[in-house]
């Protein structure tokens, strides 16, 4: 079920709030829990039913595992590692068995018909989060949770399909507070306004870049584009992609708030960004943390002399690649990152600082020509991109919907963030408040007049 869909805008999300707060009024904390684990259950089986008992098997053998873990005073610790290696392993075969399988058989001079194994939606962002637990349980401590509080953590829907990747401690303490505590009337009003803001975004931005990225790609994979198309796609689909997944963090956040529950926020300006390291600091934050304590750091990071950053450094960022999708394409652009970090904190130990400006042109340089690697099919096409851009393909005509994406490119650079206005600058204003109902309103219009658009981050 998407969140800028009709079925979810005007039948599930009601019905959510009303079991969720008619509970809190009756003082069920467990039933309201439990009825949160259903409901969740609901949006998630909207998409594929046939995935739910996957998510929950995972789920509840993971917390089986980490109590009988618990139980043996922590020693056991070869429990834990077998825990992780079979939810990697799920996600393996799910993800990556047929790229890795095919892979070796076309090495190998072998050609086989393609196989296609149905992807579990959001299985990447739920499977990092309970391996983010079993780890923290033989690494920092963690607590044993309850059951049912464990399946909410990982089954929450707001967050469950595409994030933000929240850990444990983030979430499941505050099923302690009371939804009807003070403050409720503030944070269903701000939390409306963050999902109001992120549902505009996404239908009438992101979406609307959609076709002029697509268009360009697919030129590209028969040809060298002009200039200006190639760079109206490769500048599309940059702010598409930041406008589409930052939207669905900013419902994401939205919906959790209105529900009383505090989400961590997941993007912070990037494009504004004045090196790479600053970008990764603002992009998918919660991913960027996550890669940071969970692989860069346990592989030794920067403390152990170069060769130990350097190695820490580029497998990571060959994860994180990997993590987006199952393609050589993906891959090279995670190492193309872990180059550029490297080559930034090279940089940056000279003491030689660039002029700002100057210095964030190349840096989103940099990322908009990652980005093309990363949308591109193949590398044929991504390098039809690429010397398109450079001018090989022609230079007539001017760029696809200047106007569209000088008002993207605004947004997409310029703060304040959509999270900042909301959490800390909104205040009651009537005319605040009409302005966005009349905005939800119009969404609810557009979305009714055909199948809405996925989000990209769903592929991974």
């Amino acid at each position: 079920m998407l969140f800028q869909s009709q079925e979810f805008l005007l039948g599930l999300l009601p019905c959510v709030l009303a079991v969720w707060y008619g509970l809190a009024r009756a003082g069920s904390v467990v039933g309201r829990e439990w009825a949160l684990i259903a409901l969740s259950l609901v949006f998630y089986g909207w998409w594929d039913v046939r995935f739910v008992p996957l998510l929950l098997a995972q789920t509840i053998l993971s917390w089986v595992v980490a109590v009988i873990f618990i139980a043996t005073g922590r020693r056991a610790r070869w429990l834990i590692w077998l825990a992780i290696a079979a939810n990697l392993a799920i996600l393996g075969f799910f993800k990556y068995w047929t790229f890795f399988a095919e892979s070796v058989l076309v090495g190998v001079g072998i050609e086989v018909p393609p196989v296609t194994i149905l992807l579990p939606i959001g299985i990447s962002f739920f499977t990092f989060e309970i391996i983010s637990y079993l780890a923290d349980v033989s690494w920092h401590q963690a607590p044993r949770y309850p059951l049912r509080r464990f399946i909410v953590f990982v089954s929450l829907f707001p967050r469950l399909i595409a994030g933000p990747i929240v850990r444990h401690h983030e979430i499941i303490p505050q099923l302690d507070l009371d939804p009807l505590r003070t403050g409720v009337g503030e944070r269903l009003a701000k939390g409306a306004t963050l999902l109001t803001i992120g549902l505009a975004k996404k239908v009438f931005l992101a979406d609307s870049l959609a076709p002029i990225a697509d268009r360009a790609f697919t030129q590209a994979s028969s040809g060298i584009p002009d200039v200006a198309t190639a760079w109206s796609g490769a500048l599309a689909f940059s702010f598409q992609l930041f406008l589409d997944f930052s939207a669905y963090s900013e419902m994401a956040i939205g919906i959790a708030l209105m529900l009383g529950l505090t989400l961590p926020e997941n993007f912070r300006a990037p494009y504004a960004a004045v090196d790479l390291r600053d970008f990764w600091r603002r992009w998918h934050m919660t991913l960027s943390r996550y890669l940071r304590d969970y692989v860069y750091i346990p592989l030794g990071g920067s403390k152990h002399g170069v060769g130990s950053y350097l190695a820490a450094t580029m497998l990571t960022m060959g994860l994180c690649g990997l993590w987006h999708g199952a393609g050589w394409t993906f891959i090279a652009w995670g190492f193309m990152h872990g180059v550029g970090l490297v080559v930034c904190r090279a940089w940056g130990q000279y003491g030689v600082r660039l002029p700002f400006l100057l210095s964030w042109a190349i840096t989103m340089a940099f990322v908009v020509i990652g980005w093309v690697l990363f949308r591109a099919p193949d590398f044929s096409t991504a390098a039809s991109m690429l010397a398109g851009m450079a001018g090989a393909g022609g230079g007539a005509g001017q760029l696809e919907g200047l106007g569209l994406l000088a008002l993207a490119a605004a947004l997409s650079t310029f703060g304040p963030t959509s999270y900042d206005v909301v959490s800390q600058r909104l205040r009651p204003n009537p005319i605040l408040a009409v302005v966005t109902a009349l905005v939800a309103i119009a969404v609810v219009l557009e979305v009714g007049k055909g199948q809405p658009q996925t989000f990209i981050y769903f592929q991974f």
